[in-house]
């Protein structure tokens, strides 16, 4: 059995792909049905809306899942009969195989029920997806392009086609795909994520800050709108703004390790390095390997902030033993720049920052690994667009 890569992430913030109980299900008939009375509401015209929606479907290996379970028992139309019982239930073990990256099981539960119910959407999404894991990127492109004309209403195959847009390098072409799975679905949240985020990595600061605004709305149990809302305020240099919504975010969370994570940045922006560190200090044990690194690379910051230079070090070289950080590095290069450019003055008091040092901080703290790591690329719900959160790593 193929076991399926580890994903990216810095601050726990990626999808994990989990099956819904029957119990939990919204009607599918009636939720196909809303969304396509607010595809025709919004459009000017049903042979413009097609058009928009008919893209060239691109295709690459790329890491996503999508579930089956009782939310995705939808058929081709919403006239369409009943979907056999059998097929919903390969279709979920399908897509539980592709979660556990047993691809060739997935494959073969996937087509059966295809062979069941041939315009089965979702069995057409998440065979297209075991097929964009395995590399065959032709069989991938016919069969997301194959759900998307079965179903344009619901917005997986759009997501799915973002997804592969974004692995191909094509970010403004990913970010239509999103828009368009948002368009079907507003409630769809890893599209809106993936948007929000992409919209950051272009620095698109009022743009990413708007879509994570929205995002803690439509998934208000996940962190991953309010995080992304906190960064997108820091690049925007509205400092007032990030703090104010960091404070509602631990109003409703509670001091959780990705808020005092963002905690730490903001005493390190106000130059209150040794309570950075302490707030730090606990998040380097635990079972999780970015966050201790990420806590051991900020404290190098503050370390370098208050002039540390060799404590700096010794906790970027720990930050880096578990795993390539960016921030570890940055501190890491900034010290090598400083013991190019001269050595330490005679003079320099224990305690005291070399010339530069403190200046460089403020660009440090606006590091963006937090929303650099918010990815809807995992398991969606096509009705409700509610996402699941992987386990943090």
């Amino acid at each position: 059995m193929k076991t399926a890569p580890p994903s990216r992430s810095s601050a726990s913030l990626s999808w994990l792909a989990r099956s819904r109980d029957a119990s939990g299900a919204p009607d599918a008939s009636a939720a196909a049905g809303a969304g396509r009375a607010r595809r025709r509401a919004a459009a000017p015209s049903p042979s413009r809306a097609s058009s928009r929606l008919r893209g060239a479907v691109a295709s690459v290996l790329v890491s996503a899942a999508v579930t089956a379970g009782a939310a995705l028992l939808l058929g081709g139309c919403a006239g369409e009969a009943k979907l056999p019982a059998r097929a919903v239930e390969l279709n979920r073990a399908g897509a539980a195989a592709l979660a556990a990256g047993d691809y060739e099981t997935a494959e073969a539960r996937l087509g059966v029920a295809l062979e069941y119910s041939p315009r089965f959407t979702e069995a057409w999404v998440n065979l297209g997806l075991v097929e964009m894991k395995r590399g065959a990127i032709d069989r991938a492109r016919r069969d997301l392009g194959r759900a998307r004309s079965l179903n344009p209403d619901l917005p997986a195959p759009h997501h799915a086609l973002g997804l592969v847009e974004e692995v191909r390098g094509r970010a403004r072409d990913a970010e239509k795909h999103y828009r368009e799975a948002i368009h079907v679905d507003p409630g769809f949240a890893p599209s809106r994520a993936n948007l929000g985020r992409l919209l950051f990595a272009r620095g698109a600061w009022d743009d990413a800050r708007e879509q994570f605004l929205r995002l803690t709305e439509v998934a208000p149990e996940s962190l991953d709108g309010w995080l992304g809302l906190v960064e997108s305020l820091v690049r925007a240099a509205r400092e007032g703004d990030a703090d104010a919504a960091l404070d509602r975010a631990r109003g409703r969370f509670g001091d959780r390790p990705e808020l005092v994570l963002l905690v730490a940045r903001q005493m390190l922006r106000r130059e209150a390095y040794a309570a950075a560190e302490e707030a730090l200090a606990p998040l380097t044990a635990g079972d999780d390997p970015d966050r201790r690194a990420a806590a051991w690379a900020w404290i190098a910051v503050a370390r370098l902030g208050a002039g540390e230079r060799d404590r700096a070090a010794n906790a970027a070289t720990q930050a880096l033993a578990i795993r390539r950080d960016a921030v570890a590095l940055y501190v890491v290069d900034a010290l090598a720049a400083r013991d190019r450019l001269a050595p330490p003055s005679p003079a320099r008091r224990s305690g005291d920052a070399e010339p530069g040092e403190t200046r460089a901080i403020p660009r440090a703290v606006r590091g963006d690994a937090a929303v650099s790591a918010v990815r809807g690329d995992g398991a969606v719900s096509e009705e409700r667009g509610t996402p699941s959160r992987r386990a943090p790593r």
